[in-house]
C-alpha cells in the first residue's frame, strides 16, 4: 500500500473489489484511521476509500491492518492496478467476473507496469451507474449479458452523436479479451503514455485493435440512461426481494466513528455489507422491507443526506488547503457554508475545487467554483466563465441566478 504525503500527513487509498466493504473490515478500517491517522475517511469517485493524517511510523500498523482485513492485493506490485468500477447494484455474476479480471490482472506481472490512473468499467446495464466517468477501457453488457459491448478513452455511448462502442465479444471471451488489450497497451505504450487516449491520440484504435479478435456489429448500440438519484434514499433492490438504502457522505467524508455505525447498522439491519458509491457516497444492500424507513432515519440521524434535494448531496469539494499545498482555499470549509444558502430545488452539482486540477471530479458537473484566494471563487458553467473572484455568499447568489436564467 502506498502512503503519499499531505499536508495533513500521509494519505492511504484502500482499493474495494467494486467498492463493496464487509461490515468486519468496515470496522477495520474505522480502527486504522483512528489508530493510524487523523479519523478521516474519504469514499472517492472511484468507489475505494481514502485514509487521511497517517502517520509516518503506522505505514506498516495499516498495512497489517489492511491485509487482516481481506483488503489487499494478492500481489504487492498489483495493488494499485485493481480499478474496476461497477455499479453499486452490480449483481452477484457481475462482481464474479469483475474479481476474475482482476485476479488475471494481478497473476501477470507485467501488467503492473500500468499507471495507477489506468482504469476500467464492467457495465451490467444498472438503472444506477456512473456513466460519465471516462475509463480507458470499458465494457457494457448487450444482449442480456451474453455479449459485452467495448470502446476505449471515454464513456458509454448515450445519445445519437456520441462516439460508438468499438466492437462487441462473447462473455465467456471477457477475461482473455481485457488481458489481450492491457498487454498490448503495455507493449506499445511510451513511458510519456500512461492512459488510453495518450496511446490513441498516435496510433489510432484500428491499428490498436488489429491483433485482437472482436464482433464489429455495435455501432448503432447506445446504453440506456441510468438514474444516478437512486443513490439516494430507500429503492427496491433489482431481482431481489429486499432493499437498499442510500445516502451521502457529506463533501466525501465520514469519520471513524461514523463508519463504525455503519457497519454496525449493517450488520443488524441488512445482510453485512456496504457499497461505497462512486459519488462519493454509501449504500446499505439486504435490508428486510420493513425496516428500510428505519435504516433510513437512522442514515439521517448520523447526519448523512439521503435525498437528492439536500445541498450537501450535491456538493463536491477537494481536500482544500487544509489538506493539500495546491489548494488556493479551504473548500470543504467554503463547501459548509455555501451548503444552507443553496436553493433546495436545484438538484445541480456544484464542484469546489481549490486548483486547477479538480481532483474529486471526474467527470463535468453543472458548476464549478474554482479557487482563485482563500474564501473567493472564479465560477464557471460548464467551461463557460460565468464570474470572477466571488465570496461564498456571492456565489450563492449567482449559483441561484444562473440556474434561473437557464
Amino acid at each position: 500500500m502506498r502512503v503519499v504525503p499531505a499536508r495533513d500527513g500521509g494519505l492511504a487509498r484502500l482499493r474495494l473489489p467494486g467498492g463493496e466493504l464487509g461490515a468486519h473490515a468496515a470496522r477495520a478500517v474505522a480502527h486504522a484511521a483512528r489508530t493510524c491517522g487523523s479519523g478521516a475517511i474519504e469514499v472517492t469517485n472511484r468507489a475505494n476509500l481514502q485514509l487521511r493524517g497517517i502517520r509516518a511510523d503506522a505505514h506498516a500498523a495499516l498495512v497489517g491492518i489492511a491485509l487482516d482485513a481481506g483488503l489487499g492485493p494478492a500481489a504487492a506490485s498489483g495493488d494499485d492496478i485493481r480499478n474496476v468500477m461497477l455499479s453499486p447494484l452490480a449483481s452477484d455474476e457481475t462482481r464474479a467476473l469483475a474479481a476474475r479480471i482482476v485476479a488475471a490482472m494481478q497473476a501477470d506481472t507485467s501488467l503492473h507496469a500500468l499507471s495507477p490512473k489506468f482504469a476500467l468499467q464492467l457495465d451490467g446495464g444498472e438503472r444506477l451507474a456512473m456513466l460519465d466517468h471516462p475509463h480507458d477501457l470499458w465494457l457494457s453488457a448487450i444482449d442480456g449479458g451474453a455479449r459485452f459491448a467495448f470502446g476505449f478513452a471515454g464513456t458509454m455511448p448515450r445519445g445519437p452523436d456520441d462516439v460508438s462502442a468499438l466492437g462487441a465479444i462473447v462473455r465467456g471471451e471477457v477475461v482473455p479479451f481485457v488481458t489481450k488489450v492491457l498487454r498490448r497497451f503495455v507493449a506499445l505504450a511510451t513511458p510519456a503514455e500512461a492512459r488510453m487516449r495518450d496511446l490513441l491520440a498516435r496510433i489510432d484504435a484500428t491499428h490498436f485493435l488489429k491483433a485482437v479478435g472482436f464482433d464489429a456489429d455495435v455501432r448503432v448500440w447506445r446504453r440506456a440512461p441510468a438514474d444516478d438519484t437512486l443513490r439516494l434514499g430507500a429503492h427496491e433492490e433489482p431481482h431481489r426481494a429486499t432493499w437498499y438504502a442510500g445516502a451521502q457522505a457529506p463533501l466525501g467524508r465520514l469519520d471513524a466513528s461514523t463508519l463504525d455505525a455503519l457497519a454496525e447498522l449493517a450488520s443488524t439491519r441488512a445482510e453485512g455489507r456496504l457499497m461505497m458509491t462512486p459519488w462519493q457516497g454509501v449504500l446499505i444492500p439486504g435490508i428486510a422491507t420493513n425496516d428500510t424507513h428505519d435504516v433510513v432515519q437512522r442514515l439521517r440521524a448520523l447526519g448523512l443526506p439521503t435525498e437528492p434535494r439536500d445541498p450537501l448531496a450535491r456538493l463536491i469539494a477537494c481536500a482544500g488547503s487544509a489538506g493539500c499545498a495546491k489548494s488556493r482555499a479551504d473548500t470543504k470549509a467554503d463547501a459548509h457554508r455555501l451548503a444552507p444558502l443553496l436553493s433546495a430545488p436545484d438538484r445541480d452539482r456544484v464542484h469546489l475545487s481549490g486548483c486547477e486540477r479538480s481532483c474529486p471530479a471526474a467527470h463535468p458537473v453543472a458548476a464549478t467554483l474554482l479557487a482563485r484566494a482563500p474564501g473567493h471563487y472564479d465560477l464557471y458553467r460548464g467551461e463557460r466563465l460565468v464570474a470572477r473572484n466571488l465570496t461564498i455568499e456571492e456565489a450563492a447568489e449567482r449559483l441561484a441566478r444562473s440556474h434561473t436564467d437557464a
